[in-house]
Parts: structure tokens; sequence; C-alpha cells
């Protein structure tokens, strides 16, 4: 799940694990935001390990350096590992650079999918709740740019297998959010430009907090004939937020359009949540999901 901050990407995600979680599957969210807003909604503190929300849908975070030793335990032999950690070289290799990082998170999220302890139940599904666009991005690259650095090693191998699972249609799929903010909208169409250069598909656009008045001009003018000079100051005060209210919904149709013009995928709406907050928030998304589908 990508896009730009303040789009409401965490309870898009939060929301699609919930639908599915309803219908039965068995899911995975993944968090990155320090917060993790996800399961702090239900209570909880999400860390290097999958802990149980409800049941059948969890929740894990991606915290940085211990990402990077838990994946390196993955791939490097254990009797090894210990000295790489305790190496003055390593400690300095981490903190001057931060792509490895990147890859390794991608590389934790690919193993979950990919290379789960055969003990361990599989996810049916796994929603990766990515930073915001212009890291989600680099994330993203960190495969195909290592492959062309580090060859037949270690890394370019690894590099490789998570690269091709974000080819495969059938089993990854990049999901995008955005609203009718200038920027998101910006943002959101070079993503997605950005990803067919890569030869990867966005399979859909959530088009976020979309208004929900249901009335025109005409309505306003018959408000205002109606009451007349009985209340006209506060009648006034309301025709004004009303004619604000049409020309932002104005302004997202015209949004909404761009952004299908410039698109070959998908692009689903949502309304606005009501104000809601944390878990009831992404419950009510959820049941819009639903009967959206």
């Amino acid at each position: 799940m990508i896009g730009k901050g303040g789009v409401g990407r965490s309870s898009v995600s939060a929301a699609m694990a919930i639908l599915a979680n309803r219908h039965g599957a068995r899911v995975l969210v993944v968090e990155v935001d320090l917060r993790t807003p996800i399961a702090q909604s239900y209570g909880k503190i999400a860390g290097f390990d999958p802990i149980e929300l409800q049941p059948g849908l969890h929740a894990m975070a991606l915290l940085g350096q211990e990402s990077l030793e838990e994946y390196l335990s993955f791939v490097v032999p254990k009797p090894v590992l210990g000295t790489v950690f305790r190496t003055s070289l390593y400690r300095y290799f981490v903190q001057a650079a931060p792509a490895v990082r990147e890859l390794t998170m991608m590389g934790k999220v690919f193993h979950e999918i990919e290379r789960r302890a055969p003990s361990l139940p599989p996810w049916d599904l796994v929603i990766f709740d990515m930073p915001a666009s212009g890291q989600a991005l680099s994330m993203i690259r960190m495969p195909f740019a290592a492959r062309e650095t580090f060859g037949e090693g270690m890394v370019g191998r690894e590099a490789t297998a998570i690269g091709q699972l974000l080819r495969d249609q059938a089993k990854s799929a990049i999901v995008a959010v955005t609203t009718a903010e200038p920027l998101a909208l910006k943002e959101t169409l070079e993503c997605y430009r950005s990803l067919r250069e890569l030869d990867l598909a966005t399979a859909a656009i959530f088009f976020n907090r979309v208004s929900g008045a249901v009335f025109d001009t005409s309505d306003i003018g018959r408000m205002m004939r109606h009451y007349g000079d009985a209340i006209a100051e506060g009648v006034e005060d309301l025709a004004h937020i009303a004619r604000a209210e049409l020309k932002r919904r104005t302004r997202e149709r015209r949004a909404l359009a761009l952004l299908r013009r410039g698109v070959v995928c998908p692009v689903i709406t949502i309304a606005e949540d009501g104000g809601r907050r944390g878990k009831a928030r992404f419950e009510a998304l959820s049941v819009q999901l639903d009967g959206s589908g």
C-alpha cells in the first residue's frame, strides 16, 4: 500500500485487512510507522514478531536495525552471524546505508510470504502499509538496484527473489491511496509512472475522503428563498458553508477525472469517514469497501 503521507494509507490498509479477515482469511498487516497505529487501535504493541489483534488478524512492525539483523539471520550462516554483528564495520555499514535497511525490510516481508517456517500456518494475505510514497518507491526499487550491484552473490540472489515476487501479479499487488489534494494526486500519478518504468503494475487506486454532499446550488437557492429575512444571518452562514462544500465536490470530480485519464487500473472512491478514529474508523471503512466490491 503506497501513497503520500496523510492520505489515509494506514486506514485503508487496516480496512482491507479487516474485510479479508471477516471473510475468513488469515491476515498479516506489516507496519513501518513507529507509532504502529493499526496495532495500537487494538490496544497492542507490535514488534518484529507477528502478534494477534483478533482471531485471524495479526500485525507486525519493521523497526530499522532490528529488521536488518533478523533478516540476516535467514540468509547468513549462524556461526558467522554473531561475528558479523560484533564488527565495527557492520555497525558503520548499517548507519551509513539506509538503502540496505530498506532492502532487508522488503526481505522480511518476502520471507513471511515465501519462506515462512513450515511449522507455522501460512498467511492468506499480507498487507504491507509502506511509508510515504517517496520512501516506498525507494524500497520497491531496491531489489532491482541491488541485483545489478551485487550480481550473483548472496544479496543479489535475495534481491532477485524479491523482485520476482513484486512482478508476480498472481502473488503481489501494489495498491495506491490518494485524495483530491493536488500534491497527493501529483505524487500518485508520479508513483504510477515510476512503477510502470520498473515493469510493475498498479493493481488499483483508492480515491479517499470523497465528499458526501447530496445537494446542489438549486437546493441552496430554495433554502434562502424559504427562510427569507427571518433568520438571515444564520441562513447566510449556512449557505456559505454549503457553497464551499459544493466547490470542494467540484474539485474532487475534476481530480477524479484527471486520475482516471492518467491511469489504466481500477479507481475506487471512498467516502469520508464521518470523523471516526482508530478501530471504529477501520471497521467503518471495511464495511464501505465490502459494499463497493
